[in-house]
C-alpha cells in the first residue's frame, strides 16, 4: 500500500488550520527567521498551535528552515530548531549542509532527538547522484526540482527507493532551478537564497543579438505561468511520489482553501479507484460548502511545465500578473457601463482585466494588461468606478478576483471528520471503550471499573446514543459495537459520556509518534561534482558548512555568492547567475535540435533591462539548458 500526501502551504496559523480542515495531510510553514519567504515568518508559539491541531488527524508540520546562514546566526538556528522540535514540528526542511553539520548538536537534553530532515528544493535536487547522495546523509525526504519530468522522477524513485519524494503540483514557478539562482542578489542586493527574492524573472527585458539588433521589445521573457498538475496525480504517484506539494506560502487563506480542496477531492477521486494501492497519510474527510475551481484563485494561465517533455507555451510574455478567468468579451460600451457577451453573471466589486495593444500597432509583442474593478452590476450591465481607457467592443474580459466565491470562503467551508467505530466491552472488573477507525485500527481505549448489575430492558440504544456524541470533536460514528452482552447490563449514562470524552481526548493528544522517522545515516556514496566550474553554486555560508563540505572531498571551497566578490573561474567569463530549463531559443521556434527554424541573429543574445544593465545567454543544448551569466 503506498501512502499518498497531499502537502499544503501556510503563511500563517489561519491558513494551515485552513490547509487541515480543507484536506491537506500535512502544511509547510515558516518560523521566525530562516525561511525562504522572510515575508511569511511565524512564532514558534503559532506553530506548536498549528501541531497539536494538525495531530488530531495524524497531519503532519513541516518547518522551513531552508535558507542559507551566516556565522553569526549558527547558535540561533539551532536554538530555532530545538524549539521547533519541543513544539511538535514533525519535520524541518533544510538548505545549508552547515545545518546538518549541526545536527548531531541538536540531540542535547530535552530535544527529540529523532526530528527528520528534508531537503529542500532549495539544494537544486535534480539527478539521481545527487538524491542518492542526500539520501546517503540522513535525508528521509528529497524535495525535487520543480523542472523533472515524469520519466526523471520515474527513474530516481526507481533508482533510490528507500527516499520518499516531494514534488510540486501547483502554484507559481522560479525560471531558474531552485538554489543556484543569483539575479536577484546581483541586480538588487536580495537574496533567493536568503528568503528575499525580488522577482527579478517577472521583470520586462529587450532581447537583442550581438550586433544590438531588437529580436524582442519591452517583453517578460523569464516569466513563466503557473504550475498545475491536477490531472496528472495519479501518473506522479504510480512514478513514486510520496507527497505531491502545493507552492504558496505568501498566499491568502482564499488560495489555501481553494486549491486545497480542489487536490483532495480529485486524490480522493484516485484512491477510491483504487483502495488496495493507494493511501491517504492523514486521517478524516472533509464536506465542502463550495465547489472548488482552480481558474477562481491566483494564477497566470497553467502549465505541467516539463512534465510531459519541453512545451512551448509554459512562458507569459505579456505580463506576470494574474489574468484569471475568460468570462466573456465587451458587447457594447455606452457613457460608463458597458455589457459583456457571455454567460458569466457578476457580482458589485469583481476584479477585471483585460489586454490591449500599447501604441496602436495591432501585434502580440505589445500587449499590455489593464484592471479595474466593478463599482455597480444592474442585470447584465457593468458600471465601473472610472471607465477604463482602453476597453473596447470586442475586447475578451477575463475575471481575476470573484467577489461571490470569496464571500463563500469567507464563511465557514469545510468540515474534517474521521469517521470511527466505538466498541464497548466487557474487561476484568470494568468496562472498556475502544475507538477504530474504519480500517479497525485502534486509536485509542480507555476503561473503567464497574460493578455488573443486570439491566431490566437492554441498553444497546442508549449506549449507541451516548457513544455516538461527538459534536465538538474531529470524529463522526460510524457504528457502536457492543460485545460480551453488555447491553444486557445496567451502565450508568455518565459512565458512558466519561468513557467516551476519554477515548476522544486520548487521540486528540497524541502524536503519530510511529511514523517519526530517524534520521539514520546510510552507507555514504560520494558528493556529486557538478559545480566545478563554479564552486560558489555550493552556497557554502558558514563555517559549519565549509568543514562539512571538506569532509566530503570538495577541493575548491569557495564562499556563497552573497558573501563577497567572486574570483575569477577557469573559463574567465562573468558570474552564472541561473541556470533554466526554460529556454528562450526553443520557445521562439529556433530550437534547431528540436524542429525549429534556424536562428537569423548573432549570438550569444543578451537580455536587455529598461535601466540599461545586460545578462548574457549562453544555450547549452548539451544539457538542454540556458544558462544566464552577468555582463
Amino acid at each position: 500500500m503506498q501512502t499518498i500526501e497531499l502537502l499544503a502551504p501556510a503563511k500563517n496559523l489561519e491558513c494551515g488550520i485552513a490547509a487541515i480542515d480543507h484536506g491537506a495531510d500535512a502544511v509547510y510553514i515558516g518560523a521566525e527567521r530562516f525561511g525562504a519567504r522572510v515575508a511569511a515568518g511565524n512564532s514558534v508559539e503559532d506553530i506548536a498551535e498549528l501541531c497539536r491541531y494538525a495531530h488530531r488527524f495524524d497531519a503532519k508540520v513541516y518547518v522551513t528552515v531552508n535558507t542559507i546562514v551566516y556565522d553569526d546566526e549558527l547558535v540561533a538556528t539551532q536554538q530555532l530548531i530545538g524549539r521547533l522540535a519541543d513544539a511538535g514540528v514533525d519535520a524541518i526542511l533544510v538548505q545549508d549542509m552547515g545545518i546538518m553539520k549541526m545536527n548531531d548538536a541538536l540531540c542535547y537534553e530535552g530535544h527529540h532527538s529523532s526530528l527528520c530532515f528534508h531537503a529542500s528544493t532549495q539544494t537544486d535536487n535534480r539527478t539521481i547522484e545527487k538524491v542518492r547522495w542526500l539520501h546517503s546523509l540522513g535525508f528521509c525526504r528529497i524535495v525535487l526540482a520543480r523542472e523533472l519530468s515524469i520519466d526523471e522522477i520515474r527513474a530516481i524513485h526507481e533508482a533510490v527507493p528507500d527516499v520518499e519524494l516531494e514534488v510540486f503540483v501547483h502554484g507559481a514557478l522560479c525560471v531558474s532551478y531552485s538554489g543556484v539562482c543569483y539575479a536577484s542578489q546581483y541586480s538588487f542586493g536580495r537574496s533567493a537564497n536568503r528568503g528575499a527574492c525580488a522577482q527579478f524573472c517577472r521583470l520586462k527585458f529587450d532581447l537583442q543579438d550581438s550586433d544590438g539588433r531588437m529580436i524582442e521589445q519591452g517583453r517578460h521573457l523569464l516569466s513563466l505561468k503557473d504550475m498545475c498538475r491536477i490531472d496528472s496525480l495519479e501518473e506522479l504517484m504510480a512514478a513514486g511520489v510520496s507527497s505531491l506539494k502545493i507552492e504558496g506560502r505568501l498566499k491568502d487563506v482564499y488560495y489555501v482553501k481553494n486549491v486545497v480542496a480542489a487536490y483532495s477531492q480529485r486524490l480522493n477521486e484516485i484512491i477510491d479507484l483504487h483502495p488496495d494501492k493507494y493511501c491517504r497519510s492523514s486521517l478524516g474527510r472533509c464536506t465542502y460548502t463550495f465547489t472548488p475551481n482552480l481558474k477562481k484563485t491566483f494564477n497566470r494561465g497553467f502549465t505541467d511545465y516539463f512534465l510531459h517533455g519541453r512545451q512551448p507555451d509554459i512562458v507569459s510574455f505579456d505580463t506576470p500578473k494574474a489574468i484569471g478567468e475568460y468570462v466573456g468579451k465587451v458587447k457594447e460600451i455606452r457613457g460608463g457601463s458597458f455589457n459583456v457577451a457571455g454567460t458569466a453573471s457578476f457580482a458589485n466589486g469583481d476584479g477585471l482585466c483585460y489586454f490591449y495593444v500599447q501604441g496602436g500597432r495591432d501585434t502580440a509583442k505589445n500587449y499590455v494588461l489593464e484592471g479595474f474593478r466593478v463599482n455597480k452590476v444592474v442585470n447584465n450591465r457593468l458600471f465601473p468606478l472610472k471607465m477604463p481607457e482602453h476597453l473596447r467592443p470586442g475586447m475578451a474580459l477575463y475575471r481575476n478576483n470573484d467577489q461571490q466565491f470569496e464571500r463563500l470562503l469567507d464563511k465557514p467551508s469545510a468540515e474534517r471528520k474521521i469517521e470511527v467505530d466505538m466498541i464497548l466491552e466487557t474487561v476484568e472488573g470494568g468496562l472498556c471503550l475502544t475507538m477504530a477507525d474504519a480500517g479497525g485500527n485502534t486509536m485509542a481505549t480507555a476503561t473503567v471499573p464497574l460493578e455488573y448489575q443486570k439491566a431490566q430492558k437492554p441498553q444497546y440504544q442508549n449506549m449507541s446514543t451516548q457513544l455516538s456524541k461527538l459534536g465538538g470533536t474531529p470524529y463522526t460514528c460510524r457504528e457502536v459495537v457492543v460485545r460480551n452482552h453488555v447491553d444486557e447490563c445496567f451502565v450508568p449514562s455518565s459512565v458512558l459520556t466519561d468513557l467516551r470524552r476519554r477515548v476522544t481526548a486520548l487521540k486528540a493528544a497524541r502524536k503519530k509518534e510511529t511514523e517519526i522517522a530517524e534520521n539514520v545515516k546510510k552507507e555514504l556514496v560520494p558528493m556529486p561534482k557538478e559545480y566545478r566550474d563554479y564552486p560558489y553554486l555550493y552556497n557554502i555560508a558558514n563555517k559549519e558548512a565549509k568543514a562539512f563540505y571538506e569532509q566530503q572531498g570538495l577541493k575548491n571551497v569557495q564562499s556563497a555568492f552573497e558573501l563577497s566578490p567572486l574570483p575569477p573561474n577557469k573559463h574567465h567569463v562573468a558570474p552564472l547567475l541561473m541556470q533554466c530549463r526554460h529556454c528562450l531559443r526553443y520557445t521562439l521556434g529556433y530550437c534547431v535540435k528540436h524542429g525549429g527554424r534556424k536562428p537569423q541573429w548573432h549570438e550569444p543574445l543578451s537580455l536587455v533591462l529598461p535601466n540599461g544593465k545586460r545578462f548574457r545567454l549562453q544555450f547549452d543544448c548539451q544539457q538542454c539548458q540556458m544558462n544566464i551569466y552577468a555582463e
